[in-house]
């Protein structure tokens, strides 16, 4: 009981801004991101919870193959306040149905640390060089894993208030993992433990 319009092939290209449609096109209301308080309510007291803070990532590709593997593992997936990023139809299709199931969170400007550290989170920052190796520690039970945009990283304060910093181990052959790729990395660490 859906509503529907068949209209031809450049309308649909049109209404999607994009050719990568498959022939359907749905126009549906944004939902917005969850308040910290609320996230943090609806979590089962003491149970084992995983989430990623993205602090400067903006590319909505990398967004979306996060969300994508935050639904695999089951992780929430925490926007700092001042991000700009949301949900769109680019990061939804890489997303390929992980941001229906992904609990995403804008948090507040302030006081962010001390609320997830209050409901029991450790926070790890995840950095390209001089952490710990990943591999080698066991994760806390409620984790929080941040992780910065490439490039610029993420913030250095932030950083520093993180209880741990950490590292994936490689070869060297090339810096560091897309942070897409790292964030897959990071939770099936926590996943398998």
């Amino acid at each position: 009981r859906v509503g529907y319009r068949v209209v031809d092939e450049a309308d649909l290209d049109r209404l999607a801004a994009s050719s990568h449609h498959e022939g359907v096109v749905a126009d549906v209301l944004r939902s917005e991101p969850l308040s910290l308080d609320a996230w943090l309510q609806s979590l089962v007291p003491g149970a084992p919870t995983l989430a990623i803070w993205l602090d400067g990532v903006g590319n909505p590709h990398n967004f979306g193959a996060i969300l994508r593997s935050a639904a695999h593992f089951g992780a929430a997936v925490l926007l700092s306040a001042g991000s700009g990023l949301a949900l769109s139809g680019a990061a939804a299709r890489v997303a390929e149905g992980g941001a229906e199931a992904v609990p995403l969170v804008r948090l507040p400007e302030a006081a962010a640390l001390p609320r997830l550290r209050q409901a029991g989170f450790a926070l790890a920052a995840t950095v390209v060089r001089g952490g710990e190796d990943l591999f080698n520690g066991e994760p806390a039970q409620r984790l929080v894993y941040v992780t910065g945009a490439e490039g610029e990283g993420m913030d250095r304060a932030l950083v520093e208030a993180c209880d741990r910093r950490l590292s994936i181990p490689g070869s060297g052959a090339v810096e560091s993992l897309n942070v897409s790729a790292a964030t897959a990395v990071f939770l099936a660490h926590w996943a398998s433990r």
